[in-house]
């Protein structure tokens, strides 16, 4: 078995940092989001995976992922010619996979207990297709599985008006060499009303021509860093359930942490607290502050007498002056600045993308 796993695509939902970012590399707990699903992909034992990237984008791909050693992974690199949907993410793939059954991994989705009972299950069972399935509240916003009176799949809808159940489809799915059957021939599978491939539109048409598609539900956690809010959601459940604290710099006798905390090195702490989930990169620089919790700081940042709480700074990021309007639930893109003044009032909530100059 091989997989696949995407980075293009046009990152709407997380513009203005999008514009100048890819989003697949904008760090969730200083980390970038698609190694989530490259060590996803590496626990499995799967050893060859394909990354698709759009034009443009396979400099900045190789430059965070490389050849895949450092996963013990062999990476191949695979065009998208153009944004063309989920199911022509694994078309362009189908001479990289070679007639081998695959995972294909949404690059911005964290299966993060990973799914290893997802591949033994299907390489076990031998279906044709598997798609793995959640409990979600607002499923009508995503693909929603439909079965019979005897609990087999027989539709698979994306963004149905009125789902029967509460389950969704989330981001990893499985197939055989029979998917690319839905390519070729008349029957073959139309671009939507937004001029994509869809991935549920393949699977139906596995269903419809009589292959078996199996459901499996995913019982870990599952995040979707897709949007502002939930990158921070994201950015708190990863630091809340799994980080392990590591301190690799001295603090000074002024400064106090508490909790759980990473500090990176070449850090320099002068008379500040930090409350723990909290991941600090190297390089930076923090005095006369407060840091936390639940926040990530990437390597070259500087935060001077200021309080950030439930944020992500991107790297290089200056924080200077801001107490008396805290900043808090914000994500700041690369190499921006941040820069109060003298006032009282509500904490600062911020979305800003690269290279920013934001005087409060």
């Amino acid at each position: 078995m091989k997989a696949i796993i995407p980075t293009g695509g046009r990152g709407t939902r997380m513009r203005p940092l999008t514009f100048s970012t890819n989003k697949h590399f904008i760090p969730v707990a200083n980390k970038p989001l698609i190694f989530y699903p490259i060590e996803t992909i590496a626990d499995t034992g799967i050893k060859e995976v394909g990354i698709t990237y759009n034009p443009g984008g396979l400099e900045e791909a190789k430059a965070y992922l490389g050849d895949g050693s450092k996963w013990g992974l062999s990476i191949s690199y695979i065009l998208q010619e153009k944004a063309a949907g989920l199911a022509n993410i694994v078309q362009v793939c189908e001479q990289f996979l070679n007639g081998d059954s695959f995972v294909f991994h949404l690059g911005d989705n964290m299966f993060v207990d990973g799914i290893k009972d997802q591949v033994k299950y299907f390489e076990k069972k031998k279906p044709d297709g598997l798609v793995t399935m959640i409990h979600h509240k607002e499923n009508r916003r995503m693909g929603v599985p439909f079965f019979d009176d005897n609990g087999r799949l027989i539709k698979y809808v994306e963004k149905p008006e009125n789902p029967p159940h509460d389950f969704a489809v989330p981001g990893v799915y499985f197939g055989n060499s029979n998917f690319f059957k839905c390519f070729k021939g008349e029957k073959a599978i139309k671009p939507s009303e937004r001029g994509e491939y869809e991935i549920p539109a393949a699977f139906q048409w596995l269903i419809d021509n009589g292959y078996r598609v199996n459901v499996l539900e995913y019982k870990g956690k599952w995040l979707d860093p897709g949007k502002f809010d939930d990158w921070i959601l994201a950015n708190h459940y990863i630091l809340e359930n799994k980080l392990i604290g590591n301190i690799e710099c001295p603090l000074d006798q002024s400064s106090k942490i508490e909790g759980k905390v990473v500090l990176g090195k070449d850090c320099t702490i002068v008379n500040t607290r930090i409350h723990g989930p909290v991941i600090i990169g190297d390089n930076v620089v923090i005095t006369d502050s407060e840091v936390g919790p639940f926040v990530s700081i990437a390597h070259d940042c500087e935060i001077v007498g200021s309080i950030v709480s439930n944020s992500v700074l991107m790297s290089g990021v200056r924080v200077i002056d801001v107490k008396e309007h805290p900043v808090d639930n914000s994500l700041v893109g690369t190499d921006s600045e941040v820069i109060g003044k003298n006032g009282r009032g509500a904490t600062t909530s911020l979305f800003v993308g690269e290279k920013c100059k934001i005087q409060i």
